[in-house]
């Protein structure tokens, strides 16, 4: 019964689809256009949030900085309390190394930017060097082309060995292999142990390793000052919190108390140091885009408005043409609900042939050229907009479905 249901059904929308093409396609268009709208802008949001994540990726996943300023300011952000905080120091790094026990890793680093790095004749400028610990590598992600990462040797006796990235590579080596030639920095000269895969821009143009270099702590620290000097380069410590600790919970606990306890702060007395979590940036993105698929909804809401009316004018007039066909199934016992689930079934099959258009519309979109942004559907906003379809389906034809279930027998033959 139920397969005849939806045989029956699809016969008689695809009739009014071929009998009157023009009408039923105009009544369609605005579900068509509704999902699109809908279907359009997820996609669009959808992409757009994971490419500017995907561009904090350089901030790692699940780690915690302990730092002098937060990530995230405001219109009354208090610089000069900020100004006033110490940056976080080696000491209180290896301290931190020694008494911390929900992580999966800590490292501390300093970074330089706009530095030229040199090789024989050639020259490459606005490069950022890095100072880094052994467990670097645990924080951040680092894809090689080819080469190894530092041994805990080099890094514990900071020596003059260097890992950089491919565009450094390409302009300082071109196509020759860099591993153990010599790079200068500042005059000193490094030995090339290895080179990271190419990452390419991001869509905010943020850091990737195709800028950078990166050398051993103690090796930096010959170059620059560093964390905990007046005027040293600021140093930041990561630490990697453990895939058991929801929400970093325990890992950000543990380390207020261990630096307040370094810092020697008594109870009454704020945090000179912040602890800044890259999940931050992601919740304020993740404001706004709430708002712009918000009005996405709003937007592909009147069209869909529109739409449901027209499919809901096509299934009055089907069954006023059809009221001797639905008198003749009755006096033959078909029940009321065969014929409300029919023309239900109608109304839901013409909807969902409008939302399908739609999102055909929005799938040929995600080919168009958008430079750095990658626009995917996802197969959840497919399932959204059949889904909505649907419903908007369900609600057109419920009327006209009840009140052709309603038909006398009789009378509806001699309408007809």
């Amino acid at each position: 019964m139920f397969i005849r249901l939806i045989f029956e059904s699809f016969r008689f929308a695809w009739n009014a689809l071929v009998t009157n093409p023009l009408r039923t396609i105009l009544s369609l268009s605005g579900v068509t256009i509704g999902i699109f709208a809908i279907i359009a802008v997820l996609t669009v949001v959808d992409s757009l949030e994971r490419s500017i994540k995907n561009s904090f990726d350089f901030l790692g996943a699940g780690v915690i900085y302990v730092e002098k300023w937060p990530f995230i300011g405001s219109p009354d952000f208090p610089w000069w309390k900020y100004m006033k905080r110490p940056d976080a120091s080696f000491d209180e790094y290896r301290f931190l190394e020694q008494n911390l026990k929900n992580h999966e890793g800590i490292a501390i680093f300093s970074i330089m930017g706009n530095r030229t790095m040199k090789r024989e004749n050639n020259s490459v400028g606005g490069i950022n060097l890095f100072g880094i610990t052994y467990d670097h590598i645990r924080i951040f992600e680092l894809n090689f082309s080819y080469g190894r990462y530092f041994t805990t040797q080099e890094i514990d006796n900071g020596r003059n060995v260097a890992i950089i990235g491919h565009v450094i590579k390409d302009k300082l080596f071109g196509s020759e292999n860099a591993l153990g030639k010599e790079i200068k920095i500042r005059g000193l000269k490094y030995i090339v142990v290895g080179v990271i895969a190419e990452e390419g821009e991001s869509l905010l143009d943020t850091p990737s390793n195709d800028n950078n270099v990166l050398i051993p702590y103690d090796s930096f620290r010959k170059l620059y000052r560093t964390g905990g000097s007046r005027y040293g380069v600021p140093s930041r410590i990561g630490v990697k919190g453990l895939d058991s600790d929801e929400g970093l919970m325990k890992l950000e606990n543990e380390l207020r108390g261990l630096m307040r306890s370094k810092r020697a702060l008594k109870p009454a007395e704020e945090d000179n140091f912040e602890l800044n979590r890259p999940e931050a940036i992601a919740n304020q993105i993740g404001k706004v885009f709430q708002v712009l698929t918000i009005a996405g909804w709003i937007i592909g809401g009147f069209s869909i408005l529109v739409g449901a009316f027209g499919i809901a004018n096509i299934m009055f007039v089907s069954v006023t043409e059809r009221t001797s066909i639905i008198g003749i199934q009755k006096s033959l016992g078909a029940k009321d609900y065969f014929v409300l689930l029919q023309f239900l079934f109608e109304s839901v099959f013409l909807s969902v042939l409008g939302g399908g258009a739609g999102l055909l519309l929005v799938y040929l979109i995600t080919f168009l050229p958008t430079g750095s942004l990658e626009l995917i559907m996802s197969f959840k906003n497919i399932i959204i907009g059949i889904g909505v379809s649907g419903i908007v389906g369900v609600l057109s034809g419920i009327i006209p479905a009840w009140s052709a279930a309603r038909l006398d027998p009789v009378t509806a033959i001699r309408a007809g």
